[in-house]
């Protein structure tokens, strides 16, 4: 007799391969942020300025769609109220202050790697708080990862870094992995895009309040963007900004995490890094190195390698399981 796939396991893989292309649809947008940041600040934007706008405009995006799918679940949304502070402030708008800062006082590819080091925080957490020991395989994804962010960053040539930027990198770390953990989350009932939106206008408010009281400081400018190839109006990266690498990455980014699972969704975030390198590489004239793109490739060996690494379905970790038998 032929075997044939269960209903479970097709809506398995089904799931999955859904989650993965979420997964790089957000990794994607996000990744295009960097250059049309980079590209409003060469003409007078400061960078607290373009996250503001960008986080705003997102939220001014989604909110409509957010109030469709709540359809008056108000008690909903307020039980949920710690879940969409803790993603608001630490995982939108506390790890963007963080990763700015960070900018402010060391090298932007070392404050990125440093950010980057997120799967590593969410394997511990769900080691130390779930109990779900990372297997060989996982830890072997973690470390391919992590060689391969340092090629594709080309950081091997040595990079300089003050304590203070180290710092401020970590708090950026900790709000990426706690947005890979509270967007994994399915229990709330909260649909991904009410969780986006409250959680970005919540975060786009507090840095609003940031630059009100002189913490942050905001500067926009009308003046036309140059990238490498062509001239922009100032609207045109803004709208992209808000649009695609806000409102469109965060929204994928939560369907996607509920798929995958924090673990795997955060590794499969680094494919970011590669999309970001071509961005800059389109848009800003930056070629990347023949180091970065072997970086590339381990990067997405340490995606597999997690992957393979994860529990079947129906399968425990071993600890997991024998705990439960005692």
């Amino acid at each position: 007799m032929l075997a044939h796939d269960t209903p479970s396991a097709t809506r398995a893989g089904t799931r999955l391969a859904s989650g993965l292309g979420l997964a790089v649809l957000s990794a994607s947008s996000f990744g295009l942020s960097g250059s049309l940041a980079r590209g409003l600040m060469d003409a007078g934007w400061s960078s607290a300025a373009a996250v503001v706008v960008r986080i705003l405009l997102a939220a001014a995006v989604l909110v409509p769609i957010a109030l469709v799918q709540l359809r008056g679940r108000w008690r909903l949304l307020v039980r949920n109220l710690r879940l969409v502070a803790g993603y608001g402030l630490v995982a939108v708008a506390g790890c963007q202050l963080a990763y700015f800062n960070a900018v402010a006082h060391m090298q932007v590819g070392v404050a990125l790697l440093i950010e980057y080091t997120a799967p590593v925080a969410v394997v511990g957490w769900l080691w130390l708080r779930r109990g779900q020991r990372p297997g060989r395989l996982t830890v072997l994804g973690v470390l391919l990862g992590a060689a391969g962010l340092v090629l594709v960053l080309d950081l091997i040539s040595g990079a300089q870094a003050s304590t203070t930027g180290i710092l401020w990198a970590l708090g950026a770390m900790v709000g990426a992995a706690v947005y890979f953990v509270l967007s994994s989350d399915e229990d709330n009932g909260l649909p991904p895009t009410v969780l986006a939106a409250a959680g970005l206008l919540l975060g786009g408010l507090t840095l609003l309040v940031a630059g009100a009281v002189g913490i942050l400081s905001l500067t926009a400018s009308t003046r036309p963007v140059a990238f490498h190839a062509f001239t922009a109006p100032w609207w045109l990266p803004v709208l992209a900004l808000g649009v695609v690498t806000a409102a469109l990455a965060y929204g994928t980014g939560i369907a996607a995490a509920r798929r995958l699972g924090s673990r795997l969704a955060s590794f499969v975030a680094l494919s970011e890094v590669l999309v970001a390198l071509v961005a800059a590489w389109l848009l800003l004239g930056e070629v990347p190195h023949w180091i970065q793109v072997a970086g590339g490739v381990l990067i997405l060996a340490g995606v597999v390698s997690v992957k393979l690494g994860e529990p079947r379905d129906g399968q425990q970790d071993p600890q997991t399981r024998a705990e439960s038998l005692t």
